[in-house]
């Protein structure tokens, strides 16, 4: 069964595609008027022109800033290509982009040699020994051997920032804060994500409030596109083994470029057999023909009678030629279909892949966003980009019935999020007066607060994308779309909980300040327009005008009601019962962080009812107060009695 999360419009302006007179498109015009900045972090999506950002910049700290050298870490070998020479000076710019191909340290080599050559790189007096290219292994590796010092008048550039960790596990995350503190090197930092999939910041905030950031938005890229016009991210759920469902899909995508991403063998979707499984994919997809000598290509004969290439990414025999072969490619006609595991997600450049089949849960958004990345780029041969991820459906006589609903549950999340990622970006004012009209991106709320303090001003101009998936990855979140939890609860309970966590230093003004603007937000993202009139939006089950907005009206509706409309018509009755089931035990579970924020309400709703809040049958939000006032009495007692 499958449902239709989500699908944005874009309008083809053709503005993140075309160059200015020195060959930067909108994206790296931008970066580039940052370029004398000594600390810069890039978040911008894949395929907006990142690496040649980076070109501009670092050829100009070279020729014009004073810095000797630039070096490139990029977590993986094949994204090194995106730095191969390239004669910028053609399109306008007065540098061209040179690496000597003794200074690519992505290509073939043992890592000791490597870390050897880059040394000798740092250590060099040759002025053409002025940029080189390295994985994050080899850098941190040899970082080891030299010293902050060693970096002086250096441009240490890091692509794919997202792979650093504020971790201190994180040696290469270690060995950068070394040398932003301890030498006079210039740091570049570039990710396509606009948030970390495992939940832990890029920077520390203290480390990211010394950088200049230019964000470059998912839907600013696809606004600007010539011809992909939509994006759409569908589930399709099944149930036994993934490789009996997917001739389900086979008609979505078997005339489209194609991706399809198999799970990884620890996953409970794999059958374990990795091998078997991309057999069985090949079966459906029709009649091997044969597979090429030189290229490593499979041709499978559909039951049309049409020819598909297939590269097959994931037997690790003859990987290396299929892989030779995708990197050197150009036309249309190259490939048709790629099945892999684990590769084709980033630093990969297939701009014709319009669909992408994902099976099983990724437990990283950042993963999810560089898979959509690969079929996002704009492209003549197509209109349309889709994502598609093929899930198992919650068991009820399944003995893992809860991890199957906990990923469930992550999925939906992930979409959610995503649609906040590719849909446009408003900005949200209080309205004061009946002149104030709503247009563009700015959107006038009628008591929406407005921020008191610089910081709550930043939060909420520079960080929403990052808190609004921080909440998204909050299990106490997951747990109240799928119990379809009380809207109140959610919205004055749960979201701020989240947000005192993240922002441990904002009062209680500040942090309903960003709450508001965080909830206008996902409201506005999910809320359904209006076809004709494009200023009605659909909100509690009617139409309005988006002048006539109030936060009141925001704060009564539930903003991740369509996520609990989607699984509630994708799973059966008896499913649907057990997500309540194994949900609802841990309503009342309350961490201290949920006291703080609820213990005000309780004053507020005493205040309002003359009485202490009861347990009420027909009002969830007031006996979540009840139990959370009985909590914060026991609370009490332990403490009087000297127990804590």
């Amino acid at each position: 069964m499958s449902d239709k999360v989500f699908e944005v419009t874009y309008s083809q302006q053709g503005s993140s595609v075309n160059t200015d007179s020195l060959g930067m498109r909108e994206m790296q015009a931008r970066v580039y008027k940052k370029r004398n900045s000594k600390k810069l972090l890039v978040k911008a999506p894949p395929a907006s022109g990142k690496s040649r950002a980076l070109m501009f910049v670092a050829l100009d700290k070279l020729h014009n800033q004073g810095l000797k050298k630039a070096i490139i870490a990029v977590p993986e070998r094949s994204i090194g290509r995106s730095f191969s020479s390239v004669k910028l000076s053609e399109h306008g710019f007065p540098y061209d982009w040179y690496v000597k191909p003794e200074n690519n340290l992505t290509s073939i080599g043992s890592d000791r040699s490597k870390v050897e050559r880059f040394i000798n790189f740092i250590r060099s007096t040759d002025p053409s020994d002025n940029v080189i290219i390295v994985t994050h292994a080899t850098f941190r590796f040899a970082v080891e051997d030299l010293s902050d010092a060693d970096f002086d008048d250096t441009l240490v550039a890091i692509d794919e920032f997202h792979h650093v960790s504020d971790d201190t596990n994180s040696v290469l995350g270690e060995a950068l804060r070394g040398i932003i503190k301890n030498s006079s090197a210039h740091v570049f930092a570039m990710t396509g994500s606009y948030f970390r999939g495992d939940s832990k910041p890029i920077l520390s905030p203290e480390d990211e409030l010394e950088f200049d950031r230019v964000t470059y938005t998912y839907y600013e890229q696809l606004e600007g596109y010539k011809y992909l016009k939509s994006f759409s991210m569908n589930y399709k759920f099944y149930q036994g083994t993934y490789t009996d469902a997917i001739h389900e899909v086979l008609p979505e995508f078997i005339d489209k470029k194609t991706i399809i991403h198999i799970p990884s063998v620890n996953s409970g979707e794999s059958t374990k057999d990795k091998y078997g499984e991309v057999d069985a994919i090949l079966d459906v997809l029709g009649t091997i023909q044969g597979q090429d000598s030189t290229s490593g290509l499979i041709t499978i004969k559909t039951e049309s009678g049409k020819l598909l290439k297939v590269a097959d990414l994931v037997n690790e025999e003859g990987r290396d030629r299929v892989s030779n072969y995708l990197a050197n490619m150009s036309g249309l006609d190259d490939l048709d279909i790629i099945i892999a595991l684990g590769m084709a997600k980033e630093g990969f450049d297939w701009p014709f892949a319009e669909y992408a089949l994902t099976i099983g849960y990724r437990s990283s958004l950042t993963e999810v966003v560089q898979i959509i990345g690969r079929v996002t780029r704009d492209s003549s041969n197509k209109t349309t980009a889709q994502f598609t991820n093929l899930l198992a459906a919650p068991d009820a006589k399944d003995d893992e019935v809860t991890w199957a609903i906990n990923n469930t549950m992550k999925a939906i999340s992930a979409s959610l999020l995503m649609e906040n990622v590719l849909a446009p970006n408003y900005r949200f004012k209080p309205r004061t007066s009946p002149e104030q009209v709503s247009k563009g991106k700015d959107i006038y709320v009628k008591g929406i607060a407005e921020p008191s303090t610089p910081r709550t001003k930043e939060i909420i101009e520079q960080d929403l994308t990052e808190l609004k998936a921080t909440i998204l990855q909050e299990d106490k979140i997951r747990e109240a779309i799928a119990a379809n939890e009380d809207t109140r609860n959610i919205n004055f309970s749960l979201i701020p909980r989240v947000i005192a966590t993240v922002y441990p230093d904002l009062s209680n003004q500040e942090v309903e300040e960003v709450r508001q603007h965080v909830m206008v937000d996902f409201v506005l993202t999910h809320a359904e327009r209006d076809k004709e009139n494009r200023s009605l939006i659909k909100m509690a089950n009617k139409f309005i005008n988006v002048n006539d907005l109030n936060i009141e009206l925001i704060d009564s509706i539930n903003p991740f009601q369509s996520a609990y409309e989607i699984l509630s018509r994708n799973v059966d009755a008896k499913t649907l019962r057990l997500f309540l089931k194994v949900y609802d035990a841990k309503k009342y579970d309350f961490t201290e962080e949920d006291l703080k924020i609820l213990f005000p309400q309780i004053k507020q709703f005493k205040q309002s009812h003359n009485r202490n809040p009861e347990k009420n049958q027909d009002d969830e939000y007031e006996t979540k107060l009840y139990y959370a006032r009985v909590k914060l009495g026991e609370l009490k007692r332990e403490r009087d009695n000297g127990r804590f």
